[in-house]
């Protein structure tokens, strides 16, 4: 990741390690419509930043009081408090998201600043960003995923993860049966994700 943009009301989080997938093609039509609309925003590529999705000893020992050993964490943070919009475009591996992205959730929302835990249960502190869209491609259909296989990101990411984070809307979509599509469904998927941010 560049310099912060302070201003920025949009971050998008990309997950994919290869410039040439279709993922990246999905972060750059990303890219232009929000040009198109004016938009600042920030891009937050983890590969390219070569984030550490794991825990140290030193990190967990940190974990309680909301602090951490990993200068990247803090440079995410203080970019997402100053977001209203969150994009998240991933590949969906093993029916769920890859280790990746699942450790930059661990890593980056750590209590006091993502969340506080209350008698009642967490209390999400991310109230400032008023929208989540969640973009993922997969090799099985999604119908597959949504009946056959969890329905993780629906029903985990998007339904508790964020939602305990305090995102009120959440929108996923996903090009289901990748490995296998055609051009034209490529393009269609690029043209409803272009209308729907």
């Amino acid at each position: 990741m560049g310099a912060l943009t302070m201003q920025s009301k949009t971050t998008i989080v990309y997950c994919h390690p290869y410039d040439k997938s279709f993922n990246h093609q999905v972060l750059m039509t990303v890219q232009e419509k929000l040009d198109q609309l004016g938009e600042a925003y920030n891009v937050i590529d983890l590969y390219k930043d070569q984030f550490d999705p794991r825990y140290s000893v030193a990190e967990l020992a940190k974990f309680k009081d909301g602090d951490t050993t990993d200068p990247l964490v803090i440079k995410y943070q203080t970019v997402l408090r100053s977001s209203t919009n969150l994009i998240i475009i991933t590949p969906i591996w093993w029916n769920d998201l890859p280790g990746m992205l699942k450790g930059f959730f661990d890593k980056v929302m750590k209590p006091q600043f993502a969340y506080i835990n209350t008698p009642r249960g967490v209390k999400g502190r991310m109230t400032n960003i008023k929208r989540a869209d969640v973009l993922t491609t997969s090799t099985s259909p999604t119908w597959y995923l949504k009946l056959f296989s969890g329905n993780a990101i629906k029903r985990v990411f998007m339904g508790a993860t964020l939602k305990q984070l305090g995102i009120k809307q959440r929108h996923w979509t996903n090009c289901g049966g990748i490995t296998n599509s055609h051009f034209s469904q490529r393009q269609a998927f690029l043209k409803q994700i272009v209308n729907q941010i």
